[in-house]
């Protein structure tokens, strides 16, 4: 069987800061990641894409508000769901485009994920969604639509909601299936849809599950050798906005543990991608070959992962190894 890579693209990938998010943006958005997946089917890997959705779905929200006077405004897991059918189409024409022929077909699944009823995050919203707001503004939607505003990096004010920590997939097996019979899958898009069991009837509940513990899920159920999480730096960096800033290539578990115990990663930015990295390559079994886990740009995805000796030292992403694997071990070593 070939190789399984789990690829976490985030929301602000296909929408980026400086767009104001229309379709032909984030198209050349998806194209731009469609690349680098052709690269990797080139090697013999198979591709499961995850996407998140936070500008996608906080814009939604306010289309749906704004409308609401004329046709009823859905809830935020139903604007969830239709943001994973729209980015999923537009990924999966994407890929088509880019990679034609060479791929037997793309899938986008719609994947429930249930969340516990009772997850403390439904107490303390977290997940920025959204665009940014001023103020004024911002303290209007607060109190007009009881939405949660909290400042963020001096860009302005900006909706939070709650993001539960996912638990299981409901769509699991047939994403394994899909992607064992040859398909490009992309699913759990935006985090998934947030179910909760009410006394054995599952019933959508209003979150936004971080996409990067969606991905994690993802890749341990389809038993993947990497999860990839693609953000907007090439690599992780230490001592971020210092004097002292640097890149770094490798980290085991226990390293990247620590580094995230000391506050080198915050929980808004690069916190959750580190905290899922670790989860997942501690997460093998003896009987199984080591995972590991890589983050990066979409145009360095390739380099990461399949040529980490062949690149010129610093053009290539950071990869986070179990603590009993070398950091100067070659991950082709890794997935044979």
């Amino acid at each position: 069987m070939s190789d399984i890579a789990v690829i976490a693209l985030g929301g602000n990938a296909l929408t980026r800061e400086d767009q104001r998010g229309t379709l032909d943006e984030q198209y050349r958005n998806a194209l731009a990641m469609a690349r680098s997946v052709r690269s990797l089917l080139r090697k013999g890997w198979q591709v499961i894409i995850v996407h998140g959705n936070g500008p996608q779905v906080g814009n939604l929200a306010i289309q749906h508000e704004e409308g609401a006077r004329l046709v009823p405004a859905l809830p935020l897991f139903s604007l969830g769901a239709m943001t994973q059918g729209a980015l999923g189409s537009l990924i999966c024409l994407a890929l088509h485009e880019v990679c034609g022929a060479e791929v037997s077909g793309a899938v986008s699944v719609v994947t429930h994920i249930v969340v516990d009823k009772d997850d403390p995050a439904f107490a303390n919203p977290s997940k920025p969604i959204g665009p940014f707001f001023p103020e004024a503004e911002a303290a209007k939607f607060a109190e007009s639509r009881g939405w949660t505003m909290v400042p963020d990096a001096g860009r302005g004010y900006r909706r939070v909601v709650p993001s539960p920590t996912p638990q299981a997939i409901l769509e699991a097996d047939a994403i394994a299936a899909l992607t064992r019979s040859g398909h490009i899958v992309v699913a759990a898009g935006g985090g998934g849809i947030p179910v909760v069991d009410d006394h054995g009837v599952l019933r959508g509940v209003d979150a936004v599950i971080d996409k990067d513990f969606a991905a994690e899920r993802i890749a341990v159920a389809a038993h993947a050798n990497a999860l990839v999480m693609v953000t907007g730096v090439p690599s992780v960096k230490l001592d971020f906005g210092t004097p002292r800033e640097r890149s770094v290539e490798d980290l085991t578990a226990r390293e990247a543990r620590q580094h995230l115990a000391d506050g080198q990663f915050p929980a808004g930015s690069m916190g959750p991608k580190i905290s899922a990295a670790i989860k997942f390559v501690e997460g093998s079994t003896s009987a199984e070959r080591p995972r590991f886990a890589a983050i990066t740009t979409p145009e360095l995805v390739y380099a990461t992962l399949d040529e980490p000796h062949g690149v010129v030292e610093g053009n290539r992403g950071t990869r986070i190894l179990a603590a009993d694997v070398p950091t100067s071990v070659d991950t082709k070593e890794l997935v044979g």
